[in-house]
């Protein structure tokens, strides 16, 4: 069995960087998670270290729809006036951190922050329930 927190660390870590470049397996045989990064830092999912038949990938924030998606979910609920806004900061390069300040000159960074959370949590219960992941509480 794994807890909640193990995978939301795990998904951090595959979320981190761009799509591909992170990975985590969770070993259902033995409950614990696998990290492999592209950039040689984490290497645990090579042939000698990894014995594991049954295994599920731990999920990129772009395979749970967390991306943008997420954001004009946010900017409906709390920027509706600004929703041109908000869709001009996102027709180029760099636009979460451009979102990010953005939130922060309309004091809403921890508004997003809290509601990023929760929908992440969300979709990972539901990511584990889907995949028949027991979690147990920490």
């Amino acid at each position: 069995m794994v807890t909640l927190d193990e995978i939301q660390n795990a998904f951090s870590f595959v979320s981190s960087d761009a799509y591909g470049m992170n990975r985590a397996v969770l070993c259902l045989d033995n409950g614990e998670i696998y990290f492999h990064s592209e950039m040689g830092t984490f290497d645990e999912l090579d042939e000698d270290k990894f014995d594991c038949d049954n295994f599920v990938v731990i999920p990129h924030k772009n395979d749970l729809d967390l991306g943008q998606r997420l954001v004009f979910d946010f900017a409906e609920q709390h920027l509706a006036d600004e929703l041109d806004r908000v869709r001009q900061i996102f027709s180029r390069r760099g636009a979460y951190r451009r979102f990010k300040d953005f939130l922060e000159q309309k004091n809403l960074l921890q508004d997003w922050y809290d509601f990023e959370s929760q929908r992440e949590e969300e979709a990972l219960r539901e990511w584990a329930q889907d995949n028949k992941i027991e979690l147990k509480t920490s």
